[in-house]
């Protein structure tokens, strides 16, 4: 087995699958990490175990963490309806100090398996507006690895990969394609049911399937 190992943050969603396919590809020994942070759409935590499982990674760990109890968020938060048209500013599905946890803890997980690569899917073009996704919040994000670990002030510093960062929907599922990721494995959906099904309707379905149509892929999400 490779000796360069990467964690890998894995929802189960479309892009996270493709940045798991991407790491195995550049030859990374890869540790995916989910969590059950208290979201409504529960069948993406079934799908990143499908995910993980399909594409080989080494071991797959989810998290626990209870976001709920923060709410601030319809995806957390069950009196807060999910959009279902577009709107103006950063949406309601955003989850505050979501992407800042869930890289801390890969951060943590990363100094204890001796790996120096953090890989998240996190994308500026087609995305919904979510400040955590931006390019600077992922170089910020960096500097505090180097700054905030053993690791990193012995000089074995740590990298923050965020491969998906200037491609569109289309691009992402090519590049997936060619790597041989099965999508109808994946979740996207904000209020997908028990069995995955998605609404069609929230941003995330959207952007979901303006990609498969751009890339000129069938879609295989199963719908309610």
């Amino acid at each position: 087995m490779t000796s360069k190992k990467a964690v890998i943050l894995l929802s189960g969603g479309l892009d996270s699958a493709t940045v798991v396919a991407m790491a195995k590809a550049d030859g990374y020994a890869c540790y995916s990490m989910s969590f059950d942070y208290g979201q409504r759409h529960r069948a993406e935590l079934q799908a990143a175990e499908r995910v993980a499982q399909h594409l080989g990674v080494v071991e797959h760990k989810v998290i626990g963490m209870n976001l709920n109890g923060i709410g601030g968020s319809a995806l957390t938060d069950s009196s807060i309806a999910v959009p279902e048209e577009l709107g103006e500013g950063i949406p309601v599905t955003y989850v505050p100090a979501r992407n800042t946890l869930f890289l801390s803890l890969a951060l943590g997980w990363a100094e204890v398996l001796g790996a120096r690569d953090i890989f998240i899917g996190v994308n500026a073009v087609d995305y919904s507006g979510y400040p955590d996704c931006r390019p600077e919040f992922v170089e910020a994000f960096e500097r505090l690895a180097n700054l905030a670990t053993k690791a990193g002030v012995e000089g074995r510093g740590f990298s923050i990969h965020a491969p998906l960062q200037d491609l569109s929907k289309g691009e992402i599922i090519q590049a997936g394609e060619r790597l041989g990721v099965d999508y109808s494995m994946t979740v996207s959906c904000y209020q997908a049911d028990e069995d995955g099904r998605a609404c069609g309707k929230c941003d995330s379905c959207r952007l979901r399937a303006a990609g498969f149509s751009e890339a000129g892929v069938p879609d295989p999400t199963r719908y309610k």
